[in-house]
């Protein structure tokens, strides 16, 4: 079974899993693994950062400094909300730090997405009246499409009043900010986001440098 996963030994205390890896798992096909103590609790403790969420791993850096970047010259906050502050036609980041892992977040600003989430779509609309309208696409079927746009205003639109739909194949998130920033700032940003931890009130828990 997939031990990061969501199957029953991903659930499985650090105990249960340095039993299984020692005398293996009986009716299946994991053997023991005749390795010393300390080298199975070496494998437990590196299974365990693969289930870490942001916000349980260690992330240097100066979190107040980084979240100046988020609102400032990272632009994060003009398309992404955090504690009901910020734009909304990126994802809410109130609770990226026990949502993701940490390789999710660094990856998220270093590369583009390969595969643009479903309500995030960009895209341009033409009326048959000659308006056009820039967003990204929240609700869509046969009939109508619903079009978060540039001003945040809910735009709802019938496909038969529409004369064009013309989709992005770019998401609007940036990439490369390990290139944009310097690799200081990039780290406190990483910092500022891994300590976002609540989606109902948005409570960030600022720590210290790098620390919960």
């Amino acid at each position: 079974p997939a031990l990061a996963g969501k199957s029953d030994y991903a659930r499985s205390t650090d105990a249960s899993l340095f039993e299984a890896i020692k005398n293996g798992i009986p009716g299946t096909g994991m053997p023991p693994s005749g390795l010393a103590t300390t080298d199975i609790w070496k494998i437990v403790a590196y299974i365990r950062s693969l289930r870490a969420s942001a916000s349980d791993s260690f992330v240097p850096g100066n979190v107040a400094q980084g979240e100046r970047i988020f609102w400032g010259q990272g632009r994060c906050g003009s398309c992404h909300m955090i504690d009901g502050r910020g734009g909304v036609l990126g994802p809410d980041l109130s609770s990226i730090g026990k949502e993701r892992t940490l390789s999710q977040v660094r990856e998220a600003l270093i590369q583009p997405p390969a595969r643009i989430p479903s309500g995030y779509q960009p895209a341009e609309v033409e009326t048959k009246e000659g308006q056009r309208f820039s967003g990204i696409i929240k609700n869509e079927n046969n009939f109508s499409l619903q079009l978060l746009d540039n001003h945040d205003q809910l735009q709802l639109f019938l496909r038969a009043d529409l004369r064009e739909i013309r989709y992005d194949k770019s998401s609007l998130m940036p990439a490369h900010y390990d290139k944009t920033l310097t690799p200081a700032e990039f780290q406190d940003l990483l910092a500022f986001l891994s300590r976002q931890v609540n989606e109902k009130t948005g409570y960030v828990r600022q720590g210290g440098e790098g620390m919960p």
